[in-house]
């Protein structure tokens, strides 16, 4: 099978070419910035483009040209106070991995959607598939990928469409995605080991999010590529993570917040750029519905082989660690680094990133 991967150097595509890594596929991967020719980045064939600017287009055609599914992983989290690059980037980015399927003929797109595709929760009862995608107002990620999957449902309408799968998981977590959440979410003078020595977290008792382990959304990514499944499908791990779990993995204890305090203040210190973090980020941690994944388990034969704890163990332990990839986007993450570069080119929720 020839597979196309989109946004391959991140977080769920450094576990899918793992996943991939002994399998005969032909694989041609996109990334704006190319990883160096080392495990498992070694097993595909790589081609640039920055999928916000319209010249990826030659560069997707030639990408999708005869291959049998092409799975779409791209997405941007920062420059946070650059709002329309992110959308040009995972709205744009995904019109134009569509379109590039259409005219070539593929016959599979796999898209990588979000829980945070979904409206605001009723409470946490679990939700299926059918609950709606418009997204959560307050933050600029959800709604790009509420319109992200309004341009799906164009391109099932279109009369030589794809088999569109759309994979809705919860919060990825992974160990070596440590360097990069500490640089998408702290100021660039904050050592790692903070996170060890934090006596108080300051947290609404009532947050419950869904998360799942890069390498179970992976193995989803290959099933429903095997079984060129349609439709869309749930994907988090049991139980819930809570804000008492968090507490204790970091030993620390709670501090009870107010959500609504929480979101104030992250926007007033976002607004003041004296972190990277936008009210969004909150609100969509205190908003997302919980996800009922049987449908995965149904269809694809899908169970994680992670449970929610240790999903959060493996990721907070990460960050602790200052883990990394190989990738430039899972790069190791280092203070002084981070402030040199925070010098010659501004603070990272304000610059496109290298």
């Amino acid at each position: 099978m020839r597979l196309v991967v989109t946004g391959a150097s991140g977080n769920v595509g450094t576990a899918l070419l793992r996943r991939l890594a002994t399998s005969e596929h032909d694989l041609v991967a996109v990334a704006r910035r190319p990883p160096p020719p080392v495990a498992p980045y070694d097993r595909a064939r790589w081609l640039s483009a920055d999928l916000s600017e319209p010249r990826s287009e030659a560069v997707l055609a030639e990408a999708v040209r005869g291959a049998d599914a092409v799975v779409h992983l791209a997405w941007g989290f920062q420059p946070s106070h650059d709002v329309g690059y992110l959308e040009r980037l995972g709205v744009g980015g995904t019109r134009r991995v569509a379109q590039a399927v259409l005219e070539a003929g593929v016959p599979h797109l796999v898209h990588m959607s979000s829980v945070g595709a979904y409206s605001a929760k009723r409470d946490d009862a679990r939700v299926v598939e059918s609950w709606p995608t418009q997204g959560l107002a307050t933050s600029a990620y959800s709604r790009h990928k509420a319109a992200a999957e309004r341009v799906l449902d164009m391109v099932e309408t279109e009369a030589a469409a794809p088999v569109v799968t759309r994979l809705r998981p919860g919060l990825i977590g992974q160990a070596l995605a440590g360097s990069e959440l500490l640089r998408y979410g702290l100021p660039p003078a904050v050592p790692a080991a903070v996170l060890r020595h934090l006596p108080l977290l300051p947290l609404d008792r009532r947050l419950t999010v869904p998360v799942v382990h890069a390498d179970d959304v992976a193995e989803a990514i290959v099933r429903a590529l095997e079984r060129r499944a349609e439709g869309a499908f749930n994907l988090a791990a049991e139980p819930p993570v809570t804000a008492d779990m968090g507490a204790q993995a970091l030993g620390a204890r709670i501090v009870p917040v107010p959500a609504k305090a929480l979101s104030l203040l992250a926007q007033a210190s976002w607004y003041a750029h004296l972190q990277p973090v936008d009210r969004g980020w909150v609100d969509l941690a205190y908003g997302v519905p919980l996800l009922d994944c049987s449908r995965a388990r149904e269809v694809l034969g899908w169970q994680p082989t992670r449970d929610a704890e240790q999903v959060l163990h493996d990721t907070l332990g990460g960050m602790v660690e200052a883990l990394s990839g190989r990738s430039p986007v899972l790069r190791p993450r280092r203070v002084v680094s981070e402030l040199a570069r925070w010098l010659r080119r501004g603070r990272i929720s304000e610059r496109r990133l290298p």
